[in-house]
């Protein structure tokens, strides 16, 4: 299985990056340990982290810096997550309470706080002004990606476009900043660079509009989300979108309350809707685009096993079920 080749292949690099995790998070604050702890070993996959290794291998990095990078990737992204479960009122994650539900929104909110600025202080020692101008800038535009998703709830309107700027704000620009973090780190060329920068916003739009349609097709067990959790949240989502420009008015109708509603009752209804439309199929297609756009991005780039890695991963981030 692609994720356990994945894992072998990056084993001593991911070790070591859990190392720098484990001493960069402590804090002289206890309830700091406990939450940055909790949520850090939650069982994510660590995604985001591994892109800044494999870009860096791919392109010639030889030092240790990018497990430094990696680990600043990783509390950025956890930092969203504390902040996100806060905004969505989420009860699980993974399959485990949400730090929010366990130890209140104020400790979640506060805690990501301490991540970021955690992040910061590590990029700062890394002394590379181009690093620090990327995540800066990624930082930001996940930023306005979260406001620009608050302005989105509950409103049917949203079309296609409006909803894939968010989509390329609030997670693509992560993906897009840990392949180029590897690519300053190994002083590559500008247009190697850019190609690595292309590959990761296209793998990241790919991976968000996956799980779009996991949440109206998953296995709870697998994902660690209960189905529907979107359109409780009244996210219009691709998949609902679609539905709503395909189906019949009546159809599109049920669908459009539901996302003004957050009406999670309507969910067997709509998903029947959203099967009879084809809109997981359209979104795993689109999906499948942007992993096709991810490997065109990087074909220039010298063969490599981690070249070859990057193109697998292109692939099952359209194809995964989980």
């Amino acid at each position: 299985m692609f994720i356990e080749n994945l894992k072998q292949l990056l084993a001593a690099d991911m070790a070591a990056v859990d190392s720098v995790i484990r001493t960069r998070l402590h804090s002289e604050v206890l309830l700091v340990n406990q939450i940055s702890e909790y949520i850090i070993n939650s069982g994510g996959k660590r995604l985001r982290p591994a892109l800044v290794v494999l870009s860096a291998d791919a392109l010639g990095y030889r030092g240790t810096r990018h497990h430094d990078l990696a680990a600043v990737v990783e509390f950025i992204h956890t930092a969203t997550l504390l902040h996100d479960d806060v905004v969505d009122e989420s009860e699980l994650r993974r399959g485990r309470a949400t730090a929010s539900a366990l130890f209140g929104n104020a400790a979640s909110v506060l805690v990501g706080d301490f991540l970021y600025s955690r992040a910061f202080q590590m990029m700062v020692e890394v002394g590379e002004m181009r690093v620090m101008q990327t995540l800066a800038d990624a930082t930001n535009v996940i930023a306005e990606g979260e406001v620009l998703q608050l302005l989105n709830c509950h409103d049917a309107g949203v079309d296609a476009d409006n909803y894939m700027r968010v989509i390329h704000y609030k997670t693509a620009k992560l993906f897009e900043a840990a392949m180029r973090l590897g690519a300053i780190l190994g002083k590559a060329p500008a247009a190697d660079e850019q190609a690595v920068a292309e590959y990761g916003m296209h793998l990241g739009t790919a991976f968000q509009l996956v799980d779009d349609v996991l949440d109206y097709s998953a296995d709870e067990l697998q994902t660690g989300k209960h189905l529907g959790d979107d359109l409780a949240e009244g996210k219009p989502t691709l998949p609902l979108i679609y539905a709503m420009q395909h189906g019949s008015p009546e159809q599109a109708a049920v669908v459009r309350s539901a996302i003004e509603q957050g009406d999670v009752e309507k969910f067997p209804e709509v998903l029947q809707i959203i099967h009879a439309t084809g809109a997981l199929d359209f979104t795993r297609r689109q999906a499948m685009r942007e992993a096709e756009a991810a490997c065109a991005s990087i074909a220039l780039l010298a063969d490599s096993k981690h070249k070859r890695c990057l193109l697998e991963l292109a692939h099952f981030s359209a194809t995964r079920q989980f």
